[in-house]
């Protein structure tokens, strides 16, 4: 196996690029913030941007917990990769990391200086230092799981490929100074009963109920049907865009819809 490393101070821009480094390099096996991501997929880890201070993200990204390290091991031994970058702040920190996960030692050292201009990484810390956004090198959809209920913002970039677009995922992780949101469970209820409502066939949203889990949540709905309709077409279709809509309105993932039908509506004919 051979590794290469990836250094740049916090917020230049490192995870941003990853993607691009890996494609030039051949590399399929990513290593970054405790992760280990393969391609587009989170494969194993738990990111260190879900810690609640900087501190504790620092210890889960140098694999310091051995539950941690040995769940990242035993993937890699199972994928065998050919070749793995590191993404670290310093080589020492990348050298921590290839030893804790028992990697070969580092080969190849990529810089960002190599990579990108000044003017373009001063950009990234002014980003950084505003906003304290953190740049993960994989798709939203893979991120949902692990970020079930924070700040995730799509970031399209426009480089074309064969099949689409590239796409990164930006987080706002807990310790970030500009601090954590919550979103009331008022906010999804208004958001299944209109995605509900707008079928003919539904006459009334009677009672939602929303089951927090750490990797997301579960909706439990009770609605009033018209009478002389098909039922289950509409409802599908309606479990399909309260998902859609509610990942996207809110970042929160939804794991599961249950829709029960607790009476109908009989219009009284003249």
């Amino acid at each position: 196996m051979k590794v290469y490393s990836l250094v740049g101070e916090s917020g230049t821009g490192k995870s941003h690029h990853a993607s691009f480094i890996a494609g030039k390099y051949g590399i399929r096996f990513i290593i970054d913030d405790g992760l280990l991501i393969k391609g587009n997929s989170i494969v194993a880890g738990i990111s260190a941007k879900k810690e609640a201070t900087k501190i504790g993200a620092i210890k889960r990204a140098l694999f310091t917990d051995p539950k941690h390290a040995e769940e990242v091991k035993k993937a890699i031994a199972e994928l065998k990769p050919d070749k793995i970058l590191i993404i670290g702040t310093s080589d020492r920190m990348v050298d921590a990391i290839a030893e804790k996960l028992s990697l070969p030692p580092v080969s190849v050292r990529i810089y960002i200086e190599d990579v990108l201009p000044p003017k373009q990484i001063e950009i990234a810390r002014e980003k950084r230092l505003l906003e304290g956004k953190h740049v993960i090198p994989v798709p939203t959809f893979e991120v949902k799981k692990q970020f079930s209920g924070y700040f995730l913002d799509p970031l399209r970039i426009f480089r074309r490929k064969r099949s689409g677009y590239y796409e990164k995922t930006i987080v706002r992780p807990n310790y970030s100074y500009l601090g954590k949101y919550t979103i009331s469970e008022g906010v999804i209820n208004s958001i299944v009963s209109h995605e509900l409502l707008l079928f003919k066939e539904v006459y009334r949203v009677n009672k939602v109920v929303t089951e927090k889990r750490e990797e997301g949540v579960i909706l439990n709905v009770e609605v009033t049907m018209r009478y002389g309709f098909n039922l289950v077409a509409p409802l599908m279709q309606a479990m399909e865009n309260i998902k859609r809509q509610v990942e996207r309105m809110t970042a929160l993932n939804v794991l599961r819809i249950n829709i029960y039908v607790k009476s109908l509506y009989v219009t009284k004919n003249k």
